[in-house]
């Protein structure tokens, strides 16, 4: 059940080889790009930063929430999530540039914050020692909560115990709080910071939200490619495609309702302190990200996933969450974008750079990379899983039966 089949394991090699190609050169360009426009290669490296971590903090909030949950839903991409966890020691080095570029990026670590009265005020929060320290500190909680989840869930699968399973479960209780206020306050300090002066209580609710989403959506465009080969192919039955599927809707409405609810709250209040985000967001060419948002990032995966027959077929499915995945990318850019585009403009214009680009792949790449190193250093199904035993066995025995 869970070795690996010498059809996925040349899958595996081939991803790996053309993910650290990838890796390669589009580091490579982004590299030339710090000769050119320093500060447009920060720009660009916060976007992907933001995006590949979130795929990898997301995968651990999915694999808490099933071992506190259960059901196939998470048991089948268990590895998977797994893997994508201990892939943040990874990201860890990828904030680097970020710390150290702090001033050219963030307001508040600018020259310009001594003489700005609302600054100062915050300089007890917003200074860079202490951004600093934060930073390691958020990656130090994921990177524990990642190892113990990791190693406790082998030992699990190695001589599964009812105490073993209670720790496990206690870990994904205190996991999930811990997650959810250090995802909190990293949103605040890598994106809202960008705009020191605006603020908003739900910010943090939306990367939360965001990043579960793009996990959800990145789990299961995998979980289509590996349903052709075994053990997946009898693994990934139906009723589990179902199960994502309805997941992946639940996750769409919740990115909707978050994010409505704080457009109706601001443009009702019509506060000066609140409405600048808005105003930049809805105004030089953003607004058309706007609508792209609202019609391919909710209002068309909500129509299509309301189908039942779509929600149980793979690939079918995968479309959808593809479209979502790369949507989220579209979102986390409208989201900091205009922050990072017109510093200290009311209205930035839409600008896509060539680095955006540049970065996002090249740190995909090597994000990919280690996660399929990851992925190969486990069995890829976890065992004495009652439910999973028994769809594996069943379909073995309706494959005996259909021979005889």
């Amino acid at each position: 059940m869970s070795s690996q089949t010498p059809g996925l394991t040349e899958a595996f090699d081939r991803v790996e080889r053309r993910a650290l190609v990838v890796a390669g050169v589009f580091l490579l360009a982004t590299g030339f790009g710090l000769v050119l426009d320093r500060e447009q290669v920060l720009r660009s490296w916060l976007l992907a930063f933001l995006f590949w971590l979130g795929l990898a903090v997301g995968s651990l909030g999915l694999a808490l929430l099933n071992q506190l949950t259960g059901g196939l839903w998470g048991v089948v991409p268990r590895r998977l999530h797994e893997a994508a966890a201990r892939t943040i020691p990874l990201l860890s080095v990828a904030v680097l540039p970020l710390v150290v570029g702090a001033a050219t990026l963030y307001p508040w670590a600018g020259p310009e914050a001594a003489a700005d009265e609302i600054l100062r005020k915050k300089a007890a929060y917003l200074n860079l020692p202490f951004f600093a320290a934060r930073a390691v500190l958020y990656f130090a909680v994921w990177g524990v909560i990642a190892r113990l989840l990791s190693a406790w869930s082998l030992r699990q699968d190695e001589a599964p115990t009812a105490a073993r399973a209670g720790r496990l479960r206690g870990l994904a209780a205190i996991g999930l709080v811990l997650l959810s206020l250090t995802t909190t306050f990293a949103a605040v300090d890598w994106g809202m910071s960008l705009a020191p002066h605006w603020f908003s209580t739900i910010y943090g609710v939306l990367f939360i939200v965001a990043w579960t989403l793009g996990a959800l959506s990145f789990t299961i465009v995998v979980m289509a490619w590996l349903s052709a080969r075994p053990p997946f192919d009898v693994a990934l039955a139906p009723g589990v495609v179902h199960d994502l599927g309805k997941l992946l809707l639940a996750f769409t409405m919740l990115w909707g309702y978050v994010n409505f609810s704080q457009l109706l709250i601001v443009w009702s209040g019509n506060i000066s302190e609140e409405t600048p985000f808005y105003v930049r967001r809805l105004s030089g060419g953003w607004q058309a990200l706007a609508v792209a948002l609202l019609v391919f990032h909710f209002a068309l995966p909500f129509a299509l996933l309301l189908s039942r027959p779509l929600k149980r077929n793979a690939r079918a499915l995968a479309a959808v969450a593809a479209l979502m995945l790369v949507m989220q990318l579209v979102d986390l850019f409208w989201l900091i974008g205009p922050d990072l585009a017109g510093r200290g403009l009311l209205e930035p214009a839409l600008r896509v750079h060539w680095l955006d680009a540049t970065a996002v792949i090249g740190l995909g790449g090597s994000w990919l990379f280690l996660l399929v190193r990851q992925a190969r250093s486990r069995p890829l199904l976890p065992s004495h899983e009652p439910a999973l035993e028994k769809l594996l066995a069943g379909a073995l025995a309706g494959a005996l039966e259909g021979t005889r």
